[in-house]
């Protein structure tokens, strides 16, 4: 399952071989059942997980108690609670399988392991760290600065296989409308 990993980390970085077979044992696989979650609210997030096949939601609640979708991560991609992984924190989101998930999983002691034994490692953890800030921006913007239908055409333009594999209510809940709205949205185009 590391090969997927593999060609990932290496289509973003200049790792070599010797240094990825060298941290091959910090690494475990984790499989998620879909609904099954990967972090609770109100746990210490401890992992940081690579998509290697299906997909993850995730999700806060807000003070009327209701769930709001910002994320969602699919194969290729880095999922963790960022600010709980790195201070150790209780988690304030949910980190949920949508369907059968398989990942690959990196603790925080190991992963530190490896920003000491190699510089390409370190910049491997900014390359993570700047990618998820500039989602966390994109998102903020999009939820601000777009009409609902504009921010329904930015999902399907940047990721069409999301439409396809996620509940209508998630979908609308990530876009900050209400099902209804997503649904005459859908009518129309």
């Amino acid at each position: 399952m590391v090969d997927q990993l593999k060609i990932h980390l290496r289509n973003t970085s200049n790792i070599s071989d010797i240094e990825f077979e060298k941290a091959i044992p910090y690494f475990a696989e984790k499989k998620l059942q879909k609904g099954e979650f990967f972090l609770k609210e109100g746990s210490v997030c401890r992992e940081i997980a690579f998509v290697n096949q299906g997909l993850l939601r995730s999700y806060f609640f807000s003070p009327d108690a209701e769930e709001i979708t910002f994320c969602f991560e699919a194969e290729n991609s880095f999922s963790t609670s960022y600010k709980s992984f790195i201070l150790q924190c209780p988690s304030n989101l949910s980190i949920q399988a949508i369907e059968e998930t398989q990942l690959i999983v990196i603790n925080q002691q190991h992963l530190q392991k490896l920003y000491d034994s190699s510089f390409e490692w370190l910049k491997i953890g900014k390359l993570f760290a700047e990618k998820e800030y500039i989602c966390l921006e994109h998102y903020a913007s999009m939820l601000n600065s777009d009409s609902a239908k504009e921010r329904y055409l930015k999902l399907l333009h940047e990721n069409p296989t999301i439409i396809k594999r996620v509940q209508l209510k998630y979908i609308a809940s990530f876009l900050g409308v209400t099902t209804r709205t997503l649904s005459r949205i859908r009518k129309e185009l």
